[in-house]
């Protein structure tokens, strides 16, 4: 593995006791409830290989359950997440699994509310730093370093140039950006990370584009 940064090695300021069972565990919370767009009311919380054998001794239950209450790496409330997420109705099940992934390190988070759920699968792959491999049964390439936009939409002729020429008309800077559908003409996934975060009224604006379904954000 290559580093770019001393803080690639030491990991991020956190709360302990592991970079990436821990500080990892709770960006991918974090990242999950960003793209939900707002708090979960509940959330099924499955576990794989590593994570599921160590996750009580190494706090990564707690990590994860302070991600989707939207505490950073380096608040000490992730330490008593289970309190505050009792305090706000906040109903999670932690689910260990037998089955092999890819990589030892995953969780796949499935949360919602009275107005919809969706499913988002994330890795832990060292020093803090993760992966968003899967939304919704999506696969996808996110690692939550830059402000993102995740557009669903109908696969249509023209909807990912709407998406992008209107990101222009804003001076919104495209750095990277994937496609993925599951099959042709039916629902696809737009994922673009930018150089900047992407205001409100961006996200309005693309959400009424022809063949937008749903837009989420992550912003830094």
């Amino acid at each position: 593995m290559k580093f770019t940064s001393v803080f690639d090695i030491i990991g991020p300021v956190m709360i302990g006791p592991s970079s990436s069972h821990t500080a990892g565990a709770a960006r991918i919370g974090r990242v999950a409830r960003d793209l939900f767009g707002r708090q979960p009311k509940w959330a099924k919380i499955h576990l794989f290989g590593s994570f599921a054998e160590t996750y009580q001794g190494h706090g990564t239950d707690v990590a994860i359950v302070g991600g989707l209450l939207d505490f950073d790496t380096f608040d000490e409330r992730i330490k008593t997440s289970f309190d505050y997420a009792k305090k706000e109705n906040f109903e999670f099940e932690i689910i260990p699994e037998t089955a092999n992934k890819e990589h030892p390190n995953t969780a796949r988070i499935v949360m919602g509310d009275e107005n919809g759920e969706m499913s988002v699968e994330g890795i832990s792959i060292g020093g803090g730093k993760i992966e968003i491999s899967e939304v919704n049964g999506f696969k996808l390439r996110l690692t939550g370093g830059m402000p993102a936009l995740l557009v669903v939409h109908d696969d249509r002729a023209g909807c990912i140039a709407n998406v992008a020429n209107c990101l222009a008309m804003h001076s919104v800077n495209i750095g990277h950006m994937e496609v993925s559908r599951i099959e042709r003409g039916q629902t696809a996934l737009m994922v673009i990370e930018v150089d900047q975060n992407i205001e409100d009224k961006i996200m309005q604006q693309i959400s009424l584009i022809p063949n937008v379904t749903k837009v989420s954000k992550i912003n830094n």
